[in-house]
């Protein structure tokens, strides 16, 4: 049966949950990161997710390509930024484990899309 909706899409399910995640997470960091790495970190996330749905209601494969990219680049910068909130000791490596395992999962699900996607 073919998807109707993005939100029958497993990865933007699971990029919804990293939004969650990263939400709850950055509950821990400092008050003074409000409007730093929290902030950050949190829009990232959102993009990630608003990337693929985004994509999907495109009329272009090309389009859908380009927002995914968009997706994984995002989610790049989450994972840095996980880091970096990590050595800057905000939080534990126990407290970003869930959500760098979502990264993890998100990441190769839109690697796989792209390269169907390119035919590849």
């Amino acid at each position: 049966m073919a998807i109707q909706s993005y939100r029958e899409l497993e990865v933007w399910k699971q990029a919804v949950d990293l939004v969650t995640e990263i939400y709850e997470v950055t509950l821990k960091f400092p008050k003074s990161e409000q409007f730093g790495l929290t902030a950050q970190i949190r829009r990232a996330s959102v993009s990630v997710a608003s990337n693929i749905s985004e994509g999907y209601g495109r009329n272009h494969r090309g389009d859908y390509l380009h927002h995914l990219s968009m997706a994984r680049g995002s989610l790049c910068e989450v994972e840095t930024q996980l880091i970096i909130a990590g050595r800057l000791k905000f939080i534990t490596k126990d407290d970003a484990v869930p959500a760098w395992e979502l990264t993890q999962s998100v990441g190769k699900m839109l690697f796989a899309m792209i390269r169907k996607l390119r035919g590849e």
